[in-house]
């Protein structure tokens, strides 16, 4: 049914789990789509009450894969084989197109989402977490955006209104990622826990959360959530992707991405993160436990 990741149903919880492990779950098409219709489908679903999200493998999910020039999403972002802003900017705004909008159908589910977050939380995948109620990640897990730096600009804005103007500003001009540690300190992330402990939590908070009516979960998410909208929230997700598909074509950017196309995306984000000596630059004890992986099986 599903190309790019897996759906389940078990004790009134629906598992959506990103399904590209040898490929850190980077984002393809069709995983937006994906992702949206399994939400659909947990919330058309009598029997489930919470969602939780995560990814096999070593990661939860890597951001867009932009291995081979991001030629997969050329459909939707060019014509003739050239950029073409204007297919940009609308395939980046409208709701029913956006990646951006179908990460947030995670946001608009009457049912509680739980992100179960390891592994590398980057780009775009950090987006899908963020979008989730609420976010537990594993102690080694990094969270960041890569694109901060180079090749991006924020696009579901939930770094923003999840860390406050003080912290937001550090990290969206630095780019520089959070342990799961890290994360839980500074409010981004709601709990971080040893890797041996993780899937044991989230099984745990989601039974929690199921012994709840619904409908009282649904009134206290939209209560929370409108809150939230009130500030501006569609307003930011429109400026975002906007701002993000200019910077994937500044001058600087497309030298970038031709560099990942033709020497590989190693070489090219050892370029862009090899000052800062994080990310894939990162020594071992500043990267994720490779050996940290979840099986869905």
């Amino acid at each position: 049914m599903y190309e790019t990741l897996l759906y389940s149903v078990a004790a009134s919880v629906a598992t959506i789990t990103l399904n590209r492990p040898d490929h850190l779950n980077t984002i393809v098409p069709p995983m937006p789509d994906e992702v949206e219709a399994a939400v659909a489908a947990a919330i058309d679903d009598p029997t489930v009450k919470v969602i939780v999200l995560r990814g096999a493998g070593r990661s939860f999910c890597a951001g867009f894969d932009f291995g081979g020039g991001f030629h997969h999403w050329d459909e939707a972002l060019t014509s003739d084989g050239v950029w073409d802003p204007g297919k940009d900017f609308v395939a980046a705004t409208a709701p029913t197109l956006a990646p951006t909008q179908k990460f947030m159908s995670l946001w608009r589910s009457p049912k509680p989402v739980i992100a179960q977050v390891h592994g590398w939380c980057v780009g775009g995948g950090s987006d899908y977490a963020l979008a989730a109620d609420l976010i537990v990640a594993s102690d080694d897990a990094r969270i960041g955006t890569p694109y901060s730096r180079m090749w991006g600009a924020y696009l579901s804005g939930m770094w923003i209104y999840r860390l406050g103007l003080t912290r937001a500003k550090e990290y969206a001009l630095t780019g520089k990622p959070l342990s799961g540690v890290e994360a839980a300190a500074v409010g981004l992330i709601n709990a971080s826990v040893p890797f041996a402990e993780l899937e044991e939590t989230v099984t745990g908070l989601a039974s929690r959360l199921a012994s709840i009516p619904s409908s009282q979960l649904a009134a206290m998410k939209l209560v929370v959530n409108h809150a939230f909208e009130n500030m501006g929230l569609a307003s930011t997700q429109t400026l975002g992707p906007i701002l993000d598909g200019l910077m994937r074509n500044t001058p600087d950017a497309k030298r970038f991405i031709e560099m990942a196309a033709n020497e590989g995306v190693p070489t090219a984000v050892a370029e862009r993160d090899g000052p800062f000596g994080d990310y894939s630059q990162a020594s071992a004890d500043g990267k994720p436990d490779p050996s940290h992986s979840i099986d869905p099986a």
